[in-house]
């Protein structure tokens, strides 16, 4: 018997490839992938690794150009930081007249994240402080400072009938809606949406609750505000303001002036007297509460909204007088008769005699 096999019987030896060709094929393609990556990261490295050298504030106006954004930019950060930064916006085609706002860029932030901040418009607000502001010509002065528009557009904005008509308040008691806080608004808004933002804590303050203790005290909010004003004029003891508070109040109540000296100062314009003489009660002003009865015809500074709350919440008493501690101490002695308050005040006096306090 033969033992060679036919060739159409023959099995085809099957061919494998060669010992180390697919290592080979997985190594190109891991070089090839690093090498990706190593051009990536140089690419890019201006973009994440560059830091803004200081923080500064962009202010983009309404209707913006990209020049202006530019030169903006170039201004605090120069040329380089500044180029990469646009050129980096360049590839979002962003129209900057849409992007009319204030955006901070802090120092250290790369071109790429101050990119993003600017062209998807994710501005910085504006902090406004408020806090014991005696004059509101000085106080819509700094705030219009703070934004685009002037001093003269925020004033007749404030003093439109409408506006103060949503309150419950008149241009004589205007400053009563900027109670003392910290607000933050965009630099791009109007003069109506920064008022609608202290408009909206004044609102906050009011609310129901707040309006039934008003109105079982026999007062308006706005009464409430401007007898928490010279409150916090009088004093800075925080116990002692409900007891102040309610004292004007029964003072009212009896018809009997208010006779508060902060009023007097303010209507001097001068809040360093410590020692009110018989001219000074006899200055001609609606706030010189000495020579008109009631109220005055607005606050005398602005509110802080806790003083509002001891005042509606205090206690009844019955004082009609009251007069600073003979131990300068900021606290008061409470009378409820004129003759004890003689005293009290005798007291005092005599404190600032031998202080040589004249003034």
């Amino acid at each position: 018997m033969s033992t060679s096999k036919s060739a159409g019987t023959m099995k085809k030896k099957k061919e494998h490839p060669r010992p180390g060709s697919t290592g080979r094929w997985m190594l190109y393609i891991m070089l090839g992938v690093s090498l990706l990556l190593i051009v990536s990261l140089i690419a890019s490295y201006p973009l994440l690794m560059t830091g803004a050298p200081k923080t500064a504030v962009i202010r983009i106006p309404k209707g913006a150009t990209e020049v202006n954004v530019r030169d903006s930019l170039t201004k605090h950060f120069g040329h380089d930081y500044t180029g990469i930064v646009m050129r980096a916006a360049g590839l979002r085609n962003i129209d900057y007249s849409t992007r009319h706002g204030l955006y901070e860029i802090k120092e250290g932030t790369s071109p790429l994240a101050a990119m993003r901040k600017l062209t998807s418009g994710a501005q910085t607000p504006v902090r406004i402080t408020v806090n014991g502001y005696r004059s509101l010509p000085l106080l819509l002065q700094n705030v219009a400072d703070k934004f685009e528009f002037s001093v003269d557009s925020l004033a007749r904005t404030l003093y439109d009938k409408a506006f103060l008509d949503e309150y419950g308040l008149t241009p004589e008691n205007a400053m009563a809606i900027f109670i003392n806080d910290t607000y933050e608004v965009y630099w791009s808004a109007t003069p109506r949406e920064v008022l609608d933002k202290f408009g909206k804590n004044y609102r906050y303050l009011w609310n129901k609750g707040n309006r039934d203790k008003a109105r079982q005290l026999g007062l308006e909010p706005a009464q409430v505000m401007i007898i928490a004003s010279i409150v916090d004029e009088e004093t800075n003891t925080r116990s002692e303001k409900g007891t102040v508070g309610r004292l004007y109040i029964n003072r009212l109540h009896k018809g009997m002036r208010l006779q508060a000296d902060p009023t007097v100062r303010f209507a001097i314009g001068d809040f360093t007297i410590q020692r009110i003489s018989n001219e000074d009660l006899n200055v001609t002003s609606p706030y010189n509460t000495y020579r008109n009865d009631g109220l005055p015809p607005g606050p005398i500074r602005t509110i802080d909204k806790r003083t509002v709350q001891s005042i509606l919440d205090s206690k009844p008493h019955e004082y009609l007088y009251m007069c600073a501690r003979e131990t300068l101490d900021g606290t008061h002695n409470f009378a409820k008769t004129f003759d004890e308050h003689t005293r009290n005040a005798l007291k005092y006096r005599q404190t600032l005699d031998k202080l040589g306090v004249s003034r």
